[in-house]
């Protein structure tokens, strides 16, 4: 039983390292086929950026990430408007292809990435050398069958903006806050065991057992995956905390920061280009000190839930 809870804490983690900043350099560091569960018990867990699709009999048929577009409250004005774009860091290379044709129509893409200013990833997509998020995060890739980020998306792009903090920078905010990547790893391995513990409902351990050996794993853990995502709704709190973080709150800082700089050059169409987790705490500062409010949403598959079996 031991190993077995063990394991199913473990594939929690893996979900919120997926969803773990994508870095260069170590920084110490509704769809026309599918209807969405709304159910009372997911209700207040899921992100409002994250959300998996099901058919009619109740079976996920994809895992959707959201475009969220903000356009100035006050009517009378057009610009700026910018599109919150939910990055599923590990996603089908579809997803990635789509997203690179959606990214041609922005003035400015904002995108993260914990690296030198400017800084972007080379063309064949490789991660931090020796990094180990970005080590689990290739692991996740190939036990998944999917594609990763810095090899999906077309950072070389003439409109993409770098809108992260740098390497430094990252530890300085961390050493400032008294955080640790030790800190925050125990406080994602507690919400994990804690979430295991008051499960109820949801993917089981026999579950996760029978995806490690189906015929098909990749789909059948994609699937045990995806449901998990649904319920880590609580992960931003967590992991920001009621001061913030730097892996959140400064990070997010630091994009707005780049936004303003970009709309007072004289841009109009934005997008933002960040982990899924952030967005709640961005669209809160587009609001607050854009005067921004949410007008449209639109989803994007991300992972294929029903392949060929």
């Amino acid at each position: 039983m031991a190993y077995r809870k063990l394991i199913s804490v473990g594939l929690r983690l893996g979900c919120l390292l997926i969803c773990w900043p994508v870095v260069l350099q170590a920084a110490d560091t509704k769809s026309a086929d599918a209807k969405v569960a709304d159910t009372k018990d997911n209700a207040d867990k899921a992100s409002p950026y994250l959300r998996v699709a099901r058919d009619e009999k109740g079976q996920p048929t994809a895992l959707e990430a959201a475009i969220v577009r903000f356009a100035p409250a006050d009517r009378s004005k057009t610009a700026p408007t910018v599109d919150l774009v939910a990055a599923v860091h590990v996603a089908e290379p579809s997803f990635f292809d789509q997203l690179n044709k959606e990214f041609k129509g922005y003035d400015a893409v904002l995108y993260e990435l914990i690296a030198p200013e400017g800084a972007k990833p080379p063309k064949d997509g490789a991660a931090a050398s020796g990094n180990p998020v970005s080590a689990v995060q290739n692991a996740m890739t190939q036990m998944l069958e999917l594609e990763f980020q810095l090899k999906g998306i077309d950072y070389n792009a003439k409109n993409f903006v770098h809108a992260d903090l740098s390497p430094d920078e990252f530890r300085r905010s961390m050493r400032d806050r008294d955080e640790s990547v030790v800190s925050i790893f125990l406080r994602m391995m507690g919400y994990a065991m804690a979430q295991e513990g008051k499960q109820s409902g949801g993917t089981s351990d026999a579950d996760l057992l029978m995806a490690l050996f189906d015929k098909n794993r990749a789909l059948a853990l994609k699937r045990v995956m995806a449901e998990q995502f649904e319920q880590l709704g609580g992960m931003l709190e967590v992991l920001d905390g009621p001061k913030g973080s730097t892996l959140i709150s400064d990070r997010n800082k630091r994009a707005l920061d780049v936004l303003r700089q970009q709309v007072d050059g004289g841009k109009k169409k934005f997008a933002i280009f960040y982990g899924a987790g952030h967005m709640p705490d961005m669209e809160k500062r587009l609001h607050d000190d854009f005067g921004l409010a949410r007008v449209e949403t639109r989803w994007l598959k991300a992972w294929d839930l029903v392949g060929k079996r």
